[in-house]
């Protein structure tokens, strides 16, 4: 076979499948996330802390964290209502607990932080992409959690909105 008529071949095939993806009507990212086209706006509403044990500021630093993961990973805006898709839940669990024992002793070695979050998710489109869903993620840390709550939670926030967002968006 001819080199041009190869060429020509492959170059066909590559806009023929390009056309083909594109017209697949959902719009993939690097960042993993998978946003139908359609979807262009989201509303994420203040998570109140209703656990037992309470941290000052983690409601406005989860919320903000989830709007900063969504900004940065997705094309979608955020807006205050009407979005075509909604986040909105609670802080459920905050606790410190002893992960392991010092031998010998009665004291913690080592220490853990656990947030949970519950989270309803709705896609205005589709019903099945929707959830109620809690999500817990945990730090270990020793010492005093004085000097480290505010890193251990900025930590957890993190791996938690990464798992919200997967959960929404790249259907994991």
């Amino acid at each position: 076979m001819k080199k041009s008529l190869r060429n020509s071949i492959y170059t066909f095939l590559c806009v023929l499948g390009l056309f083909i993806v594109k017209s697949c009507g959902v719009s993939y990212s690097f960042t993993g996330g998978s946003i139908p086209e359609w979807m262009k706006t989201v509303e994420i509403h203040f998570f109140e802390n209703i656990a037992p044990m309470v941290y000052p500021t983690l409601s406005q630093n989860f919320t903000e964290g989830l709007k900063e993961r969504i900004r940065n990973q997705s094309r979608l805006s955020t807006v205050s209502n009407n979005g075509d898709a909604i986040f909105e839940g609670q802080i459920t669990n905050y606790t410190i607990a002893p992960a392991a024992v010092e031998a010998g002793t009665d004291r913690a070695a080592l220490n853990r932080l656990t947030i949970t979050v519950k989270v309803s998710y709705v896609n205005s489109r589709d019903e099945e992409a929707s959830f109620d869903s809690s999500f817990t993620q945990y730090k270990e840390f020793s010492g005093d959690i004085h000097a480290q709550e505010d890193r251990l939670n900025q930590e957890i926030i993190e791996m938690l909105t990464e798992e919200i967002f997967n959960k929404a968006f790249a259907n994991w």
